[in-house]
């Protein structure tokens, strides 16, 4: 409880403004990955559907993966050029109204047009919303708000487990895709409470007299060295999340025969776990710094595979699915402030997103991957196992290897 009570002090002591636009990027971002876990969930309902298998229903997820790196691109530029509310507002409705029209999809083919459209606008939200959040946020704490903000991702798979335990045996998979499009409602919010970056905003001067084009290639190529190393460390970041989440459902719904009650509350509770996990390593990453707070969080994920992977009934895969999500999204709690404290003003919507995005294409086979290998050997378990070691090493290597800019100062220059 004490963490959650420091936090809920630090968050009272925001001014109306710093708190408005903290909660909008928080939602934006939870209701975001809301609509990428309903079809996370629902795989075995639409292969079924469609008379298919589950590897190609995550087909989808690939696709939607992919072509996050275009939204990432495009909004942000948009939002570094424009402001970061209007391509906020913006972002939402496209997520939402995509995400409605996979409801009424007439066939397989159709799904994947629509979830490469969706990956779009999902991948425009993640870098908008954290700029605007740490434009306004004090850089006092920074790292706590960052675990939080990360774990909306969290935040929206919880909500989406209980939507799949409680509402899926009531209107399918169609019908959980029409709750999705409940986003848009947000929007409201957003126009009315939440002011814009007032980092971009003391830039807005200077961008107007310059009369340029944006300058994404300049602030690129000015920290490439950089940038391709957050690629990089985004690709392992990636891996760590999917590797651990995207298939999971299907191994408790296929393999441990486990209903849609009990696997939406397994959902729940890793979600929980999440949470927890990316404000404790958030926090930690103050105290440590980014790296060692990363670094910590991924290799203590290995010792809790024989719980996730080979528990043999649901208790003892519940608390291993737990538990491992509280490392997994502990380390990325660590993320937002980590790559935003490292991007330059002029790029600051448009670059981590853009990183954040380029590491979920190199990595968008996996959840299909791991489907496919799983079906071959016919089981599961080993596949999950093998993944987390692999990443975890990786990732911890990468961290310690980067540099930080813990505390750096937000300016407008």
């Amino acid at each position: 409880m004490l963490p959650i009570m420091s936090f809920v002090r630090d968050f009272q002591n925001l001014s109306r403004s710093q708190r408005n636009a903290f909660v909008a990027s928080f939602l934006g971002w939870t209701l975001d990955s809301l609509d990428f876990f309903l079809l996370i969930f629902c795989v075995k309902a639409i292969a079924t559907d469609f008379g298919t298998k589950p590897s190609d229903v995550l087909g989808a997820v690939f696709l939607t993966q992919a072509f996050r790196p275009v939204g990432a691109l495009v909004f942000g530029m948009l939002a570094d050029r424009y402001g970061r509310r209007p391509v906020l507002v913006f972002n939402i409705l496209s997520f939402s109204v995509i995400e409605l029209a996979c409801a009424f999809a007439p066939s397989m083919s159709v799904l994947l047009v629509l979830r490469a459209l969706f990956g779009i606008a999902m991948g425009g939200e993640w870098g908008v919303g954290a700029a605007l959040a740490f434009e306004s946020l004090p850089k006092e704490g920074r790292g706590a708000f960052s675990g939080i903000l990360q774990e909306g991702y969290a935040l929206g798979s919880i909500l989406a487990s209980a939507a799949f335990a409680l509402l899926f045996p009531l209107i399918g998979w169609r019908g959980l895709f029409m709750v999705g499009a409940s986003p848009a409602l947000l929007v409201l919010y957003v126009q009315t409470r939440v002011d814009e970056s007032p980092v971009w905003l003391a830039g807005a001067g200077n961008r107007a007299n310059r009369r340029q084009a944006p300058a994404l290639p300049a602030q690129i190529l000015k920290f490439l060295p950089t940038f391709l190393f957050l690629v990089l460390l985004m690709t392992a970041f990636m891996s760590f999340s999917h590797g651990t989440q995207d298939v999971y459902p299907t191994f408790l719904t296929v393999q441990m025969k486990l209903s849609p009650q009990t696997v939406g509350l397994i959902g729940v509770l890793y979600g929980l776990g999440s949470i927890a996990g990316g404000y404790v390593f958030g926090e930690l990453s103050e105290r440590w710094g980014r790296k060692r707070a990363i670094v910590t969080a991924a290799l203590l994920a290995i010792p809790v595979i024989p719980l996730y992977a080979y528990g043999h009934n649901a208790i003892t895969l519940g608390i291993g699915a737990v538990v491992m999500q509280f490392m997994v999204q502990g380390a990325w709690g660590v993320v937002p402030a980590y790559l935003t404290e490292l991007s330059p003003a002029p790029v600051r919507a448009t670059a981590p997103g853009l990183a954040y995005q380029l590491g979920g294409l190199v990595t968008s086979w996996n959840g299909r991957a791991q489907a496919l290998v799983a079906e071959r050997w016919g089981t599961y378990p080993p596949v999950l196992a093998i993944t987390v070691v692999l990443v975890a090493l990786t990732l911890a290597a990468l961290a310690s290897v980067g540099h930080e800019a813990k505390g750096a100062e937000l300016s407008a220059s």
